[in-house]
């Protein structure tokens, strides 16, 4: 069965950085992998996607020129640096898989999802 398993989440201050890591098993490959967070109550957001081909990265308004993605497309492991961590980062962060060119942008088209690992910001 195919895994992923997100961890690095924690409790940190404004200010600070965390660098999540995403490493999957009985996954053969993908066309791209990305991260979307949740908070109770809210829809999943996305944040960051990597296409394996190409390289390119595209990340959500509220978290560009503080996050990257960067990753290992033959170990299908993807990585998530965040800066400047902000309150309103507070979330749950999963990381997904698309095995279909689809928009990567769109939380909806990624085939598999891990279960999150939590990141919480206090100021």
């Amino acid at each position: 069965q195919v895994r992923l398993v997100e961890s690095g989440g924690g409790l940190v201050q404004a200010g600070d950085s965390l660098r999540l890591s995403c490493t999957t098993s009985g996954l053969t490959y993908s066309i791209y992998m990305g991260w979307s967070r949740q908070t109770p109550g809210k829809e999943r957001e996305f944040v960051a996607g990597i296409i394996w081909g190409n390289g390119l990265t595209y990340y959500g308004d509220s978290v560009k020129g503080r996050f990257t993605i960067s990753g290992d497309k033959a170990e299908n492991t993807v990585f998530l640096q965040m800066n400047s961590l902000e309150p309103e980062d507070t979330a749950l962060y999963l990381c997904g898989a698309g095995q279909r060119p689809k928009n990567l942008r769109s939380v909806e088209f990624y085939d598999y999802w891990g279960r999150g690992t939590q990141v919480t910001v206090s100021s």
